[in-house]
This record gives structure tokens, sequence and C-alpha cells, in this order.
């Protein structure tokens, strides 16, 4: 989708200009993960008017693969608006214009399957599967089990406002998709709200025992990752000094995906997460241009007490020197604060 992005503070009513973005969990994960050198495709429907343009040309921009991105010629790309507080809070309002999307009309038929399974990893969200009766059958068939299938990663993104007017559908579907993917993503308030799944991240792998890796969000506290055959692993989150509260989930996301294509530690991808998201509550938009490798390394490989008291602020992607922890670029090894 198109996002517009208010100018200031305030009710929509109240705003007078927006700035247009780009917005989409799964497009934000694959700019993120090019932006930090993957080789990415995104695999989509947009209209065939110029929002639909704007969309292809700015995520191309990021080094994503859009060729397999289809164009409707009778339905228009979806937009939104939205305010600029946290999701969580009463004062945040968006407004979403998509029914009858290009997007919404995706269905198994629609898609080049044979794009969707040359990855090493397919990323999917459970936002596509609220918005039609035919994303949601997409979204079945790519979680099921196939030959030759890629791993499947699954972030369930609960959204009340598309499951309220998802005619029929229950967000207990959306404990079904998990179910069949590879590797989960799931937020501990996502799970009690869809779900009415309380008792934190061992009541959640008890519920989704299948996925051989499952990571639970846990908000400001941090991240426990469940991976078969080990034990839990928790990882603080970093103390941020939050610009917008948002984009920050599809950028934890792209860290550990990322982490996970170089082959890394349950630790270190849970920290790689963690920065990527720090990423983007200290921007503005959605997206943000992540840090250097070497330096989001570094920072990743900080001892407990040093992780603990790192704090970022707007404008530390720019810099190697973060608010109390001046990095030292020529270190080989882990960096101290």
């Amino acid at each position: 989708m198109v996002t517009f992005l208010p100018s200031r503070a305030g009710r929509l009513a109240d705003v007078p200009s927006f700035d247009r973005g780009i917005g989409g969990a799964e497009s934000n994960v694959a700019c993120a993960l090019a932006a930090a050198g993957h080789r990415t495709r995104w695999v989509s429907r947009v209209g065939d008017d110029g929002f639909g343009d704007h969309l292809v040309e700015a995520i191309a921009r990021y080094g994503v693969d859009t060729g397999c991105v289809g164009r409707d010629p009778h339905r228009p790309t979806g937009i939104y608006f939205r305010t600029a507080d946290d999701r969580d809070t009463d004062a945040h309002e968006v407004l979403y214009y998509r029914a009858g999307s290009a997007a919404s009309a995706m269905a198994p038929h629609s898609v080049d399957r044979e794009a969707l399974d040359a990855g090493r990893i397919l990323h999917l969200s459970g936002i596509t599967a609220a918005l039609s009766a035919d994303c949601l059958a997409l979204l079945r068939e790519l979680t099921a089990p196939r030959p030759g299938r890629p791993l499947v990663s699954f972030d369930v993104n609960y959204r009340p406002g598309l499951w309220s007017a998802a005619a029929g559908e229950d967000p207990r579907v959306l404990l079904d998709l998990a179910r069949g993917a590879d590797l989960v993503f799931v937020g501990e308030d996502e799970a009690a709200d869809a779900w009415g799944i309380t008792g934190g991240p061992d009541a959640i792998r008890a519920a989704l025992p299948e996925p051989a890796t499952l990571v639970v969000k846990q908000g400001s506290h941090g991240a426990t990752l469940h991976t078969h055959g080990e034990p839990a692993v928790f990882q603080a989150a970093l103390k941020v000094d939050v610009v917008a509260p948002v984009g920050a989930g599809d950028a934890f996301a792209a860290g550990f995906l990322s982490a996970t294509l170089r082959g890394l530690t349950a630790d270190r991808r849970l920290r790689h997460g963690h920065l990527m998201a720090a990423a983007a509550l200290t921007v503005p938009g959605d997206l943000a241009t992540p840090p250097a490798g070497e330096h989001t390394d570094r920072l990743a490989a900080l001892d407990a007490d040093a992780w603990g008291t790192l704090r970022l602020g707007p404008g530390w992607t720019d810099d190697v020197t973060v608010t109390g922890a001046p990095v030292n670029t020529e270190a080989k090894e882990d960096a101290r604060t």
C-alpha cells in the first residue's frame, strides 16, 4: 500500500497535509533485507495506476526484485492514512482504503509460484490472510507441506480492525497458518488478543509446538526464541529514544532473518532483530536505513552489561558513535562501551 504519514502530530481531522511513503509488512521486510545486502524479491499485486507505479519504483530503489509484481487493470492500489501515535494508545488512528484493492484480489492462481519457491526463505504475513477469502486460500497453500518448499517464515501481525471486517473468519485461523510455518514471529500481546493465550512464551510454545523456530516478541521487555531441541533463549530489548513507534515489528523480523541467513547463533539473531527494530523506531516512517553490517555486528557482540546499558537515538545508524557506547571502528573483536 501507499502510506500517508502526517506532517504533524494530532488527530487525522486536524492534520493539514501528509507525506507519501510505502507500506506493507512483506515489502517492509524485503526492503530492509535488501538494504542490509541480501537478495530479495517481492511478489504481490498493485493497481495499474500512479500509486502502483510509485510502490514498484520506490521498493525497487531499495534493491528489491519487483519483476514478479502483477499489475491489475481493474482494481486500484491500496492506500492508508495514520497518525504518528503508538498503535497501543487511544490517540492512534489508522484509516485503510484497500477494500477491493489489487492486493486483496491475490489468489493461488494469480501469483508466480516458481518465483515464491526460488528463495531460501519465503516470508508471509497474517495481514494478507485477513484481506479476502482468496488471500486466505493463498496463505493456506503456501504454508501447507509441499516438495521443494523453502523455509517458510510467518509473522502473525494480528490487526483487530482487519479481522473485524473479515466476514465469517476468526483470527484463530492465524494459529492454523502459523502451525504450517517453519519460523514464526508472534507478539505476546497478539497471542492474548487473537487466541486468548496468556502465560508468556512457554504457553505460546505449548500452543504452537510445530514450527522449528518460534520467536515471541515481548514489547519493550525483549524477545524469547524457542528452537526444537534447544533451551529457550531470551534477549532484552534495547533502550531507544523513539521517534515513531511503527515499523518495528517488520524491522525486527528482517534483522532476525538476516542473521538466520548468515547462520548466526540464537542470541545474535535476537540481537540483530532488536538492532534493526531500533533503526525503525528512530525514524518517522516505517523504513529506516540499517546500520552498516560491521557496526551492527559489533553492537550485537557486546557483553551482557554493555548491551543492557546501550541507548540508541535518532541518527545512530549514520554514526559509529551511539549514546553510551562509542564504538571502536578498528576493533576486530567485541565492541566495548
